[in-house]
């Protein structure tokens, strides 16, 4: 069961805090660390582990989602772009230590978490539609939480898998609560562009791209972005 995938890990490791086993799809990543943190705000643990991992090990997923009309057929996320038609499918694998407080002096990449929310899209035109709306508040939740204005975000990893209706509706939602009447840049991007959709591991990967934009202080390029789709240019 998934729920021994978690427990394994506090076995080997002696981990005695709150141990769950998340499957919130491709967020999984990103909701395992918000409860992480949670859980570390709430005095549960003094540090934690959250992990991810999504391997292709049998078909039936592919197949399923392709028959779906869910997959590029060229194998590209082409993020943003006029061209996106869909998402490739990769591997991944990541952890993050988080800590109350600062390690310092280990040799990995370090960032502090000043908030973060989880919400559901709640009713869309399908299953599987964003829904605008939601997303923005999403957004909001985080910032109040995080205690910082839209103004103060300098840059942002979006989910952009490189969809025909997925990536116009980000790009609205994050037009609408970042503004696009400001005098300073927001450096959006997607490390799917590049490396494919990682599913379940996908927030980790975001994580990695996100800490290298916090340590560079520039956004890295958005791969695979030629033209840039009209329904994206539309809500910025």
């Amino acid at each position: 069961t998934t729920s021994v995938a978690g427990g394994r890990l506090s076995f080997v490791l002696g981990l005695q805090g709150p141990c769950v086993s998340v499957d919130t799809a491709c967020s999984s990543a990103l909701v395992a660390l918000h409860s992480a943190w949670r859980a570390l705000c709430a005095g549960e643990c003094g540090s934690a582990v959250a992990s991810a991992v999504a391997l292709k090990l049998a078909p039936q997923n592919t197949i399923g989602i392709a028959g779906a009309g869910m997959l590029s057929v060229d194998g590209r996320c082409k993020t943003w772009d006029k061209g996106a038609n869909g998402y490739a499918r990769s591997e991944g694998v990541g952890s993050a230590v988080v800590r109350a407080e600062s390690g310092g002096g280990d040799g990995g990449s370090e960032m502090a978490l000043g908030g973060s929310a989880v919400r559901q899209d709640g009713r869309s035109a399908s299953l599987t539609a964003p829904n605008g709306s939601a997303q923005r508040a999403l957004l909001g939740a985080a910032l109040s939480v995080a205690g910082l204005g839209a103004s103060e975000v300098g840059g942002v990893e979006a989910h952009g898998t490189g969809t025909a209706l997925g990536d116009p509706t980000e790009a609205g939602a994050l037009a609408a609560v970042h503004g696009v009447a400001r005098a300073t840049a927001v450096a959006v991007g997607t490390a799917k562009a590049s490396v494919g959709h990682g599913e379940a591991a996908s927030g980790q990967v975001g994580l990695l791209r996100l800490s290298g934009l916090h340590e560079g202080a520039a956004g890295a390029g958005n791969a695979q972005l030629r033209s840039l789709n009209p329904l994206v240019r539309e809500r910025l």
